[in-house]
């Protein structure tokens, strides 16, 4: 794999990747010292330019970074998630310390999202079992959704902002409908337990695992709303279909030897994602559904399309570039390093 930039962040072990909607030159950093054990957190926030990929800006923290999400209303503030519970918006045209700071969960905040339909709100979930939405405008919340035990990864719909998503230590996949009453459900309207087997065997190959395991992440499919991945500690990558909670998945990929720290579907192709595992590599699939032997089977056998593994610790974070020919990815991992990389050679068998 010729084509590969590599920025190092000495001291700091990233925890998350993001680059920006607005400039294809623009990736923003989340990263923790001592590797989110104890100590402060730096973000940064780089440029890719002729000279390589260069410090554009960093703020710090008093707590770990464990998470980032760029501002959908104005292209030079993000948002970072702390393990102090707090989430703080920093902006790039102000030095040193953020603009806002938003703190009322009890523990580490681990995720955060941006609306991307109305932009006006965002949401963040935490190791205290809720999930909070937020006004980047107002210093209280707008809302809380309890999900009851450590909620790693939290996500708006791409096309609903009233439909909110979010997995957790319990081995479930969550969807919240705002528009809902909310009763005792608080907004719930699925709970999808991700460990239950297919429907009928895989075509092919190993079966993955049918006992409850914590999930760790997941993300919408940019093409059709209604799919969900999930990856998690039992090292599978499952494909929901939110409209049949009961059915199980509709796509299973298995490969990864460790958990699956963080998966992104690809914004250019419905059928491929990319996915960082405890097992140091990044992986590159298509779930299986534009291949014409699987049209007719209930559950897909999602196929890996290439490995990357260059990196030497845990890989944490991945993201997709939005613009350009559509294949350019970040990966970050605790070997202090981001690495720029073009999966599109992956695809045409060049990796």
């Amino acid at each position: 794999m010729a084509s590969m930039l590599e920025f190092r962040t000495p001291g700091w072990n990233p925890y998350a990747v993001k680059y920006s909607p607005y400039y294809d030159s623009r990736i923003a950093v989340a990263s923790a010292a001592n590797y989110g054990i104890v100590g402060n957190g730096r973000v940064f926030c780089l440029g890719l330019g002729p000279q390589g990929v260069q410090v554009e800006k960093t703020f710090d923290t008093n707590d770990a970074q464990y998470d980032l999400a760029w501002s959908e209303i104005n292209e030079n503030q993000l948002l970072v998630a702390c393990g102090d519970g707090s989430i703080k918006l920093y902006d790039m045209n102000v030095n040193e310390f953020p603009v806002a700071n938003f703190h009322e969960h009890k523990r580490e905040t681990f995720s955060v999202a941006w609306s991307p339909v109305t932009k006006d709100t965002f949401a963040s979930s935490s190791w205290d079992g809720t999930i909070k939405i937020w006004s980047p405008a107002r210093k209280e919340s707008i809302k809380t959704l309890p999900v009851g035990n450590c909620t790693y990864s939290t996500s708006y719909c791409p096309s609903n902002p009233h439909i909110i998503s979010a997995v957790s230590s319990d081995s479930h996949l969550r969807i919240f409908d705002l528009r809902t009453p909310v009763n005792a459900q608080y907004h719930l309207t699925a709970k999808i337990p991700v460990h239950i087997p297919p429907p009928v065997p895989l075509p092919q190959g190993p079966t993955p695992p049918a006992v409850p395991g914590e999930i760790l992440t997941h993300d919408w499919n940019k093409y059709n709303h209604t799919m969900i991945a999930t990856g998690g500690v039992d090292k599978a990558i499952r494909i929901f279909d939110i409209r049949n909670p009961s059915a199980g998945p509709t796509s299973v990929m298995l490969g990864h030897d460790y958990a699956v720290r963080r998966l992104a579907w690809s914004p250019h192709a419905s059928d491929i994602l990319i996915s960082a595992s405890y097992d140091m590599t990044v992986r590159l699939w298509t779930d299986g559904s534009t291949m014409p032997e699987q049209q007719n089977s209930p559950v897909k056998a999602g196929i890996q399309l290439g490995v990357m593994n260059r990196h030497t610790e845990f890989v944490t974070g991945v993201d997709w570039c939005l613009f350009g020919v559509g294949g350019w990815v970040a990966t970050v991992g605790w070997d202090e390093r981001v690495l720029l990389w073009d999966a599109n050679r992956m695809l045409q068998g060049q990796a």
